[in-house]
C-alpha cells in the first residue's frame, strides 16, 4: 500500500456523516417540538420563532468572526429568490405537522428529490435519462400509496407537504445557482434573515403572548435549528453533498419513532410501504446522479 491519505480522509468522512446524521436527528427534535408547540400557537408564530431565534444564534456564533462579510453577496436576486422558497417551505410543512401524523408529514416530504429532477429538466434544462425517469415515477407511486386517494378521507394538510416538497426542491435548485458565487455561510445568513424580517412582518396579526414555559418552547425550536444548519456547514467541510445525502432518509425513522413515543401515531403499513418505495427511487436517483458526475 502506498503511503496515501486513505485513512485519514476515511476518517474525515465519517466525522461529516456522523455530523450530518446527528444534524438530522436534531431537525426531527425540532419538527417534534414544533408539533407540540403548535398545539398553543398559530403556526405562523411558531415559524417566526424558528427563523428570529436561529438568526439570533447565528448572530452570536458567526458575526464576531466574519462581520459584515456574512451579507455580502455577489448575487443578491438569487438569494432573496431562494430564501423565500426556503420559508415557504417551512410555512407549509410547520402548518401540516398541526394537522398530520410526522411520519406521514416524513414520507411526503421525502419526494423532495423527485421533483428536484422535474425542476432540473424545467428550469436548467438538465438531460435525464429513462432510468431515472422511471424512478420518478416509482417514487410519485409511493407518494399515491401514502395518500391513498379514493380509499380514506384526505386531510388537506397532505397536500401541504407536497407543496413543501415543491418549494424545497426549487430551494435546492436555486441553492445550485449560488454555488461558487457565495460562501456557503453568506448563503445560510440570507436564509435566516429574510425569514426572520418577512415573519416579524406577518406575526403581529396572528400573535399569541406567550408565557415563560411558551418562550422556552419557541426559542428551543429556534436554537436547534440554527445549531443543525451549524451542524450541517462543519459536516461539509469533512465530506462531500453527495457522500451525506442518502443519510437524509434516516429523518423517516426518527419522525416515526418520536410521532409514536409522544403523540401516539405509529404509521400504518401504507405509509410505511409508501415510504419505502419513495426511498428507494430517492436512492437510486442519487446512485444515479453520483455514477453520471464519476462517468
Amino acid at each position: 500500500m502506498s503511503a496515501t491519505s486513505t485513512p485519514a480522509d476515511s476518517s474525515f468522512s465519517y466525522k461529516g456523516i456522523f455530523l450530518f446524521c446527528s444534524a438530522i436527528f436534531f431537525f426531527a427534535v425540532m419538527d417534534t417540538i414544533v408539533k407540540y408547540a403548535n398545539e398553543t400557537y398559530p403556526p405562523v408564530q411558531v415559524v417566526w420563532a424558528r427563523y428570529f431565534f436561529h438568526t439570533v444564534l447565528m448572530a452570536a456564533i458567526l458575526l464576531p468572526k466574519h462581520g459584515t462579510r456574512l451579507i455580502r453577496t455577489k448575487a443578491l436576486k438569487m438569494q432573496l429568490i431562494r430564501s423565500i422558497f426556503l420559508l415557504l417551505a417551512t410555512v407549509s410543512f410547520f402548518t401540516a405537522v398541526k394537522y398530520v401524523p410526522l411520519a406521514d408529514a416524513a414520507a411526503l416530504g421525502a419526494t423532495a428529490p423527485l421533483f428536484v429532477i422535474i425542476f432540473s429538466v424545467i428550469l436548467l434544462k438538465e438531460k435525464v435519462n429513462v432510468r431515472r425517469w422511471v424512478a420518478v415515477a416509482i417514487g410519485f407511486g409511493g407518494a399515491m400509496i401514502v395518500l391513498r386517494p379514493g380509499m380514506l378521507e384526505i386531510h388537506p394538510a397532505l397536500f401541504l407537504v407536497i407543496g413543501t416538497s415543491i418549494f424545497y426542491s426549487l430551494y435546492q435548485i436555486s441553492t445550485r445557482f449560488l454555488s461558487g458565487i457565495d460562501d456557503p455561510v453568506t448563503t445560510i445568513t440570507y436564509s435566516a434573515l429574510v425569514g426572520t424580517v418577512v415573519m416579524s412582518a406577518v406575526v403581529p396579526f396572528f400573535w399569541v403572548m406567550p408565557d415563560l414555559h411558551g418562550w422556552l418552547i419557541l426559542g428551543v425550536i429556534g436554537f436547534i435549528g440554527g445549531f443543525s444548519h451549524f451542524i450541517i456547514i462543519k459536516a461539509f467541510d469533512y465530506t462531500a453533498a453527495s457522500t451525506v445525502a442518502p443519510f437524509q432518509y434516516t429523518q423517516l425513522i426518527w419522525m416515526a419513532v418520536f410521532g409514536y413515543f409522544v403523540f401516539g401515531n405509529f404509521p400504518d403499513n401504507f405509509t410505511i410501504l409508501g415510504a419505502v418505495i419513495i426511498v428507494a427511487s430517492g436512492l437510486y436517483i442519487l446512485y444515479r446522479e453520483n455514477q453520471i458526475k464519476k462517468a
